[in-house]
């Protein structure tokens, strides 16, 4: 009985981590972010919001039963269950985050952030939801491999722009710190903003 069970829960698995790899492949886009600034932080900034606007504009009408073409399909493939019949935040929070950071901090703080956003954000959603074990009642559900996958990734992007322990270690403090909190969707925002305020003093100490 048990292993009929099991064996019928595979697919179900298997379709949910799909959805989440394609989810967090969108999500890792946004590391690109400080790339297309180095090169004109106007023309990113306005690309941001734009960005931000038009998918609030497509999903409002899906979220109202229309079917514009192309985005609200893609929405849809990578929907959670908690967010079936809602409208899907992330994309919005996402794109906020690495706004606030590019015009709070400077270039190389905002980077680092970004990169927290993207590459720590995404280690510990596929690694705490998929490969999570260790889950302690303090952490609301999450796992432990999960927020140290987040430390790990974000430290490792803060490395990547400061070649300093010491900043980079702090990104991925402040990072995990905010990840131990169950705000889902709104980690998007409070990630990237703690961990530039983390590279920001710690760069100056």
């Amino acid at each position: 009985m048990n292993a009929v069970s099991g064996t019928s829960r595979l697919p179900s698995i298997k379709s949910e981590f799909k959805a989440e790899a394609t989810r967090k492949g969108i999500h890792l886009l946004i590391a690109f972010v400080p790339v297309l600034a180095s090169l004109n932080l106007s023309h990113t900034v306005l690309l941001l919001m734009g960005g931000v606007l038009f998918y609030a504009c497509v999903e409002s009408l899906r979220f109202l039963g229309f079917s514009p073409p192309l985005i609200p399909k893609v929405t849809e493939a990578v929907l959670r269950r908690r967010e079936q019949g809602r409208f899907a935040l992330a994309p919005v929070t996402l794109g906020l985050g690495a706004l606030l950071v590019l015009l709070l901090f400077p270039p190389a703080a905002a980077a680092a952030a970004i990169y927290a956003l993207a590459f720590g954000d995404s280690a510990s959603a596929i690694i705490g939801r998929f490969f999570g074990r260790i889950r302690p009642a303090f952490l609301s559900g999450k796992s432990l491999e999960g927020i140290m996958a987040c430390f790990a990734a974000s430290a490792a992007g803060g490395f990547l722009v400061f070649r300093d322990f010491r900043p980079a270690l702090a990104v991925g403090f402040a990072s995990l710190i905010v990840d131990i909190f169950p705000i889902r969707d709104f980690d998007n925002l409070l990630m990237p903003l703690a961990a530039g305020l983390a590279a920001l003093v710690f760069v100056k100490i």
